[in-house]
Order: structure tokens, then sequence, then C-alpha cells
């Protein structure tokens, strides 16, 4: 179906127009099908302000946007007619859903219209960027309204034990996986598999490889309808890296390939260590020189950095290993067609476009600069020195982003400027808040 298609069909009365804010989740409106004509002409006003909000629609401060000189104009917000599907649960003639990314000075720190120049940047390098996404997110017996009123504690997960990759659970919630699937298809959602993972109601689904904006596009959606279908059901999800101190953390893994121009794959050399080309290898020695400068994308909210409090299986530091999950570029496969590097460092809560663009920003930087990378991490790599570390605190990772070269040139300044101003005013907030295990220690005797 396109929306030629659509729009030709006297049934049609509605469609619905998103994009993707910062935090991933996706905002728009619903307009009726004579003004979605206007609309794939001309754009459809929207504020920029839209990328200042957190989930709750507090408003975070970006210069120009949504300080004291804002004056609260709309840019366009551009449609996608490739993105077009339609929704799970609207009636014909109310389904059709389309993308779209800013236009305008909005692009500049716009995730979509970010991940776009990116992934543009790399074919002009000689570099077709393949990729998938796996997401981590924890599926609780409560809805929104009874996990709010117990203050988010002591929730009943769906399922009551860690349970990595167990039947039994997996057979137990039939119709929840059931009710995934189904939910995925008219979304045009490429789902390739679903598990338990390790703690109560703890579930992982992968989105398939592919190429351009499709594979971000996909996991997006999945993101925000998992959360509809869970509320639909009396249920509710949570993608917080920690949501509690008893559980592991939760995360979005991407997995990324190169192909060249001929859609050959660049990876691969059968005469090269464990297989890996020299660009392979430039690659991977790319995440590790500029990826620690971009930490933020990756842990973008104060609850990220939680993820990686001690026993947690979240990356020890910017280290790489042959089929090891204890490193944080794991390199999976053997031969041209499977070999690629798991990046294991983004949190759940991260906006995959974001994600992505980072990813193969600073893989290609690697490439183009002839980067090697550091000595490959056999064994454990938590019981072992990592000699390059990510940002340990959000204060550390907004300063590396402001400060970074390589951040304003691949990803410009005005979006350096943007998302560093948000988050660091999200975090001056939550400096003034009194968390309750702070009243509990120190409230009587401290």
């Amino acid at each position: 179906m396109t929306i030629e298609d659509y729009l030709a069909d006297p049934a049609s009365r509605f469609a619905t127009v998103a994009m993707c804010d910062t935090n991933g989740l996706l905002r728009g409106q619903m307009v009726s099908a004579r003004s979605l004509k206007g609309i794939v002409k001309n754009g459809m006003g929207m504020s920029p302000v839209t990328l200042a909000l957190d989930p709750t629609d507090v408003v975070l401060t970006i210069p120009g946007v949504s300080d004291g000189s804002s004056d609260f104009h709309d840019d366009p917000l551009m449609v996608d007619p490739s993105t077009v599907r339609r929704l799970p649960w609207s009636r014909p003639g109310h389904d059709l859903l389309v993308l779209g990314h800013y236009a305008g000075e909005t692009a500049k720190f716009c995730p979509r219209s970010l991940l776009k120049s990116v992934i543009a940047r790399a074919r002009d390098a000689g570099f077709n960027p393949f990729y998938g996404l796996e997401l981590e997110y924890t599926l609780f017996d409560e809805t929104p309204e009874s996990a709010r009123a117990k203050g988010y504690r002591n929730l009943k997960t769906a399922t009551q034990h860690a349970s990595h990759d167990l039947v039994l659970y997996q057979a137990q919630q039939t119709e929840w996986y059931e009710a995934v699937a189904d939910m995925c298809e008219p979304l045009k959602i490429d789902l390739a598999k679903m598990h338990e993972e390790i703690g109560g109601g703890f579930m992982e689904a992968c989105i398939a490889a592919g190429d351009g904006l499709e594979p971000a596009d996909q996991l997006v959606l999945l993101k925000n309808f998992l959360r509809a279908l869970a509320h639909r059901q009396g249920k509710c999800v949570t993608f917080m890296p920690r949501w509690t101190d008893q559980a592991d953390s939760q995360s979005i893994h991407v997995h990324v390939s190169l192909k060249d121009e001929a859609r050959k794959p660049v990876f691969h050399d059968a005469s090269g260590h464990r297989t890996m080309s020299e660009t392979f290898r430039h690659f991977i020695g790319g995440l590790q020189t500029h990826i620690g400068d971009l930490t933020l994308l990756f842990q973008p909210t104060v609850n990220s950095y939680r993820r990686f409090a001690p026993g947690t299986f979240a990356p020890p530091g910017l280290t790489w290993g042959f089929e090891n999950r204890t490193t944080c570029f794991r390199v999976v496969g053997h031969d041209a067609g499977s070999l690629r590097v798991e990046n294991r460092l983004p949190g759940a809560d991260t906006n995959a476009y974001l994600t992505v663009a980072a990813t193969i920003a600073a893989g290609v930087a690697g490439i183009l600069g002839k980067i090697e990378p550091d000595a490959e991490t056999v064994g454990n790599g938590y019981t072992q020195e990592t000699p390059r570390d990510f940002a340990r605190s959000m204060p550390e990772a907004i300063e590396r982003l402001r400060n970074s070269a390589f951040a304003a040139d691949w990803l410009g300044p005005r979006f350096v400027e943007a998302f560093t101003a948000s988050r660091e005013s999200q975090h001056d907030e939550f400096r003034r808040k009194v968390p309750d295990v702070e009243l509990e220690r120190f409230f009587d005797l401290g």
C-alpha cells in the first residue's frame, strides 16, 4: 500500500503522521485524508520544542528552542512515503501510519534526520551500513496505574524467576508472544526472534538486519507499540536500564557490518586474524577511539548510569573480543555473510536513530583514519584492566560530548549544543531530588 493508494480509496478518513523525539517516543497527529494530501507535498508544521520534551513532557533546555529566546515557532515535518504501514488495532480507513523527520534548521538535531545524514556520509565514503538491533524490556502484571500506586516498588513481573531462554515461561506466555508477532505484521517490523532473558519478566525482541533507516524505524515502532500492547492487555513494560536494584541491566545491542558499493561485505578476510579484514579492524579501532566521547547518546538519562553498578552484565569498558560477551564490542560470525560487531554499550532507554548513527560514525571514521584497535580481550573481561573507558557519570558524558571535535564533525555542532544542553537540564533537575534511599539511610542517624 502507498499513500496514493490510501488517498484514492474513498473509505479513507484519517491517517497518523508521526516523528521520533529524542527519548525514542513517537509524537504526531491524526490528520484527515484531505489534509494528508497537502502534508505529503509541503510537510506538516510542528514546533521544535517537541525535541526538548522529556517523556512526561517536562521541557528541557535547548538554546533557541525552549529557553528565553524561543518564539515556539513551527518547522516543517516532512513525511517519508517509504515508511507507510498500518496501525495494528485501527479499523480500515483510519489505520495508515507514516513516519517523518524535521527539515529546516531543526533537522540539525532531529534524530531521524541525523541518522539519514550519517548513513549518507558513510555511503559517500564507499560503505553501506547493514545493521540489526536487539531490544531488552521487562513485562509486568501491573497496569500503569497500579505500578504508580505502588510507588513503582514491589511490582509483579510477568514471570517470577530469572529464566534465560526458558521454554517453560515462553510457553506460559504464548498469548503475549503471539500478540507481539501479530502486532508486528501491519507495522512491517521484521521480527527475527523473541525469548526470555535474565530476570523475572525480562524479555528480548530482535529486529532483523537491514540497511538505510528501516531497522531503526522498526526498533522505534517496536518500543512504542510494545507499550501500547501491554496497556491494552492490562499490563505495562519498562525500558529503564535499571528499574530496581534487584534487576540486571536492560540494553539495546546494535549489530553492524559494512558492504561496499557493489554490496559485497568488507569485514571478512579468510587470511586475516579471526577472518577479520583490515577494514573491520579499523572499524573496531574507531569504535574504541570515539565511542567514549559519545557516551551520552548511549546513556541519555539519569537512570542510564545505574546500569553499570557492580554485578550487572554491562560492558566493563571499551574492550573488544571474539564471541566474548564480557566485552563492549563483541565480534560475531565466521563468514562473509555473518561477520559483524555487536555494540553492547547502549541502554534500553536510548534513541535507536542516535545509537545507530553514533556507532556507524565512529566505526567509519576509524576506517578512514586507519585506526588500529587495542589488543583483543581473551577470557573474562570483567577481571582485566580496560585501556579505554566510556563516561561513568552524566556530567562527564555531557562534557565529553560537548568538547568532542569528532562529534561536532560527524553529528554537527548544533546537535551537540542541543543534546548536551537538554541532558544537562535533566541532570540539574534530578540533582535537586532527594531519593528515598537517602532518607532511609540518613534521616534518623545520619
